[in-house]
């Protein structure tokens, strides 16, 4: 266990030698902004916050990989609009791990793709204007990992905003006990929790 996390807390401190905030090394590491500002903190005499790393590198590493990941979560999304009477007219993947998921889930049910940069800070997002726009659509959000909810709940509110309809979220891992974040249903492939 040690070993493990003088290696989290290495890598903590490489990326914010590197100029990273405490929000994108949480989203690299993929652990939650308040084990992070732990671990850069040197982990003093407190005991850590409750987390659960997600480390998805072996699929994340090959092309195909991600794709048999995406076609799982496309597979889910079936399932869901079959159950929930509605069809999700595009797929947002949230920057940088949703992306690749997103986007073979986009192509697979041939809907448009629209990608959602989370903001930094505590201040929203965009969405790239590169992609599809996205009024009066109906939404689902892909993500790699849901820790605290914050950037998934900004993602929710920004499509509300723009008059979008946020149906469904699905993420590889889900480190939370919530099967519905802001209102919208929850998916995952993976639940991981901490039982203490």
């Amino acid at each position: 266990m040690m070993r493990g996390l003088e290696k989290l807390k290495k890598m903590a401190m490489d990326y914010k030698a590197k100029g990273f905030e405490s929000e994108d090394i949480a989203r690299e590491l993929n652990l939650g902004i308040e084990t992070v500002d732990w671990l850069l903190a040197h982990g003093a005499d407190t005991r850590p916050p409750a987390d659960v790393k997600i480390g998805w590198r072996s699929i994340g590493v090959y092309a195909h990989r991600t794709e048999m990941i995406a076609m799982i979560m496309a597979d889910i999304l079936a399932e869901e609009e079959e159950k929930g009477s509605f069809r999700a007219d595009t797929v947002l993947g949230i920057a940088l791990n949703g992306i690749p998921l997103a986007s073979t889930i986009a192509s697979e049910g041939e809907r448009e793709l629209v990608i959602y940069k989370p903001g930094k800070q505590g201040k929203p997002g965009g969405l790239s204007a590169n992609f599809a726009g996205i009024k009066g659509k109906r939404i689902v959000i892909i993500d790699d990992v849901l820790g605290s909810g914050v950037t998934v709940t900004g993602t929710i509110k920004t499509l509300r905003e723009h008059g979008a309809e946020p149906v469904l979220v699905i993420v590889l891992a889900n480190k939370t006990e919530n099967n519905v974040i802001d209102g919208v249903p929850l998916r995952a492939l993976i639940r991981a929790r901490v039982i203490v």
